[in-house]
């Protein structure tokens, strides 16, 4: 399924082929500052569909993803880094995605304030 997603006032496009089997939602300084509930895809799942000079990035900590933004409206739609085996990987924010029933998924938790 393709999914339609983007910042608030829509700098920032982006549409995901994939299925969405469950969020995460973790307590790190910036998810939870931000609200995230995230939705983990391979980067070649994900298309912009907006010039990546849209953005603007901020990184921090040991700065191995790039939280991207949008400096109009300042929403955080994606963010892009790599698993632990080193797939480069997108992190979707699942609130930025269009017409999904967030109840509709698990959340599973974690805990990346003690990482």
């Amino acid at each position: 399924m393709i999914y339609e997603g983007s910042c608030h006032c829509g700098d920032i496009a982006f549409e995901v082929d994939g299925e969405i089997e469950s969020l995460m939602e973790c307590n790190c300084s910036i998810c939870s500052r931000r609200g995230y509930l995230l939705w983990f895809v391979s980067t070649d799942q994900m298309n912009l569909k907006t010039p990546a000079s849209a953005m603007s990035t901020y990184t921090f900590n040991k700065h191995l993803i790039k939280h991207h933004f949008c400096p109009t409206c300042g929403c955080a739609p994606i963010g892009f880094g790599a698993d632990g085996e080193g797939n480069e990987m997108a992190a979707i924010n699942a609130r930025c995605v269009a017409d999904i029933d967030l109840g509709a998924y698990s959340v599973h938790h974690y805990d990346g304030r003690s990482t």
